[in-house]
């Protein structure tokens, strides 16, 4: 009879590693709750900011309180972790703001999760009482959301107090009415369309940020050619994307013989022919500007003069994008048939001066939605910052616009749906109901972190509130100026209802996908072999 080994049997090829039940689950709470814990100090109104440097030869610094852009920043090893970074970014992408908050919270429910695993109930479980639970949130916050969306004032009275909500949070905090304000405008001149593309912002040093402001139509930040017009009225513009710098030899890798250096010079004059051949084609479409992706050398530039066009050279390709959109233009790069060309058009194009530098300013373009936010700020840190919180202002307003359903803030809505989901633990028999409980405290726990961050008694705070809703006073939340409970109605504190929607769902999906997870393998690494075959 054959004897049995008792020796392990490792089916993986050497070197690959694997983590099996408690283990790889510890593991993935404990990277998950690290992430969690590394951005809950930058919650709420009175967050604190991290400054994050990068492994560059620069080592370039930026100071922020984003959480996606923290998560973006920081190299995770940790799959679980991975995860909520990943989470983190798509927030963003969706809707543009509260990515802190579904990573705290995500991280909460696996905070709460470790505890019931440790009291031996099975994951499955859990999860089974979590996906109750989540539905009675969304059912709640749905209930609670309220819909401004057919009375035009009261609609921009939320849009003004979701703006300020969004930025309470942020940098912009003590200038909030003058960026909230700025935020509601442009997104309104958006109309239905919700394109933020048409949105352009242009960060310039100096100044402070009160001096930002909002300018209708575009700004370009390129300089107009010599001799060429400042000041062009009812303009007709191309816009291109070809090389306009072929009056100057380059023949590259390639040798020309000549016996004198008459023959040079008829090269130079053949490519020369070439090129106002070419300025002429363009000439044809019958336009009075010529902005190019690419640069636009001497001999063009004198041409382009000569015909009383002016001609922009190097527009980069963001703003070349742009452009084409605001003007209703089509980026061209042959230019044989002018019938079949789609010209852009302004009213007037003229240089502007913004602090020390000259700016292209288009007014009256044919997307009469578009506009620029000029912002001014003492350092590059503090207007790169600025830029982020207002894009994510942007984005959520330009969410708010097309759903229009709100609901308060200030840790109102996440005891409203705590309340919820605690009432239906209590009429639900079996383990699940304290999968309800744990997912209740977590939710709780967003209102006591952004009380902690301000440094008030939250314990006290969070209590006070879950007494107000119990009684009934569903519109109660905190108020952080004066460190009590008050209500969120009369306080404006008003935010998007698709964004709170949004951070319930992924962060109960994300540790739901994070507490199903009993078996880590990674592979085994590549072997450096040494390269016989030097170049």
């Amino acid at each position: 009879m054959a004897s049995l080994s008792m020796a392990p049997v490792n089916i993986f090829r050497q070197g690959a590693d694997e983590e099996k039940a408690e283990t790889a689950r510890l593991s993935s709470f404990i990277g998950a709750i690290a992430i969690g814990d590394l951005v809950k100090s930058t919650l709420g109104p009175k967050g604190m900011d991290k400054i994050l440097i990068g492994g560059g030869r620069e080592g370039t610094v930026t100071v922020t309180n984003d959480g996606a852009t923290i998560l973006k920043a920081i190299g995770v090893d940790n799959p679980a972790a991975k995860v909520l970074v990943d989470m983190s970014k798509t927030q963003d992408d969706e809707v543009g703001d509260g990515t802190t908050s579904v990573t705290v919270l995500a991280a909460e429910l696996l905070r709460e999760a470790e505890l019931l695993i440790a009291k031996k109930i099975h994951p499955q479980i859990i999860i089974s009482g979590w996906r109750k639970a989540t539905q009675a949130a969304r059912q709640a916050l749905k209930d609670a959301a309220v819909d401004h969306g057919n009375d035009q004032v009261k609609f921009q009275e939320d849009l003004l107090n979701i703006s300020r909500t969004t930025l309470s949070s942020k940098l912009l905090t003590h200038h909030k009415d003058h960026f909230a304000k700025l935020a509601v405008e442009a997104v309104l001149r958006l109309k239905s369309s919700g394109n933020l593309e048409a949105i352009h912002v242009i960060k310039k040093l100096g100044g402070s940020l009160i001096d930002s402001y909002l300018d209708e139509g575009f700004l370009l930040d390129k300089k107009i050619g010599v001799n060429q017009p400042k000041r062009l009225e009812n303009v007709n513009i191309l816009i291109a994307n070809t090389g306009m710098d072929t009056d100057k030899i380059k023949i590259f890798g390639s040798r020309v013989r000549v016996d004198s250096t008459a023959k040079v010079a008829e090269i130079e004059m053949a490519e020369k022919e070439k090129m106002k051949e070419k300025v002429e084609r363009i000439l044809k479409h019958g336009i009075n500007c010529f902005i190019n992706r690419q640069l636009i050398y001497n001999y063009p530039e004198q041409l382009f003069a000569a015909a009383g066009v002016m001609a922009i050279e190097h527009a980069d390709f963001s703003g070349v994008e742009r452009l084409a959109l605001v003007t209703g233009g089509e980026i061209t790069s042959t230019f044989d048939h002018p019938e079949l060309v789609k010209l852009g058009h302004c009213k007037l194009i003229e240089e502007v001066m913004i602090g020390e530098d000259t700016l292209i300013h288009f007014s009256g373009v044919a997307m009469g939605e578009a506009c620029t936010v000029v912002l001014r700020g003492a350092t590059q840190q503090i207007l790169d910052e600025a830029e982020r919180s207002l894009h994510d202002a942007l984005c959520v307003l330009a969410q708010t616009v097309k759903e229009t359903r709100t609901v308060y803030g200030g840790g109102c809505s996440e005891m409203l749906m705590a309340k919820v989901v605690t009432d239906l633990a209590l009429r639900t028999p079996g383990k699940e109901a304290v999968a309800m409980e744990s997912f209740a405290k977590a939710l709780r726990m967003l209102p006591t972190i952004i009380a902690d961050n301000a440094g008030y008694d939250s314990a006290d705070l969070v209590a006070q509130l879950r007494a107000a809703h119990q009684e009934g006073k569903t519109t109660m939340g905190l108020n952080m100026n004066q460190g009590t409970i008050g209500d969120m109605s009369e306080m404006g504190v008003t935010e998007s209802f698709q964004v709170k929607r949004q951070v319930l769902l992924s962060a109960a999906e994300a540790a739901e996908m994070i507490l199903r997870v009993d078996n880590i393998i990674k592979a085994a690494p590549r072997k450096r072999v040494p390269d016989h075959h030097p170049c």
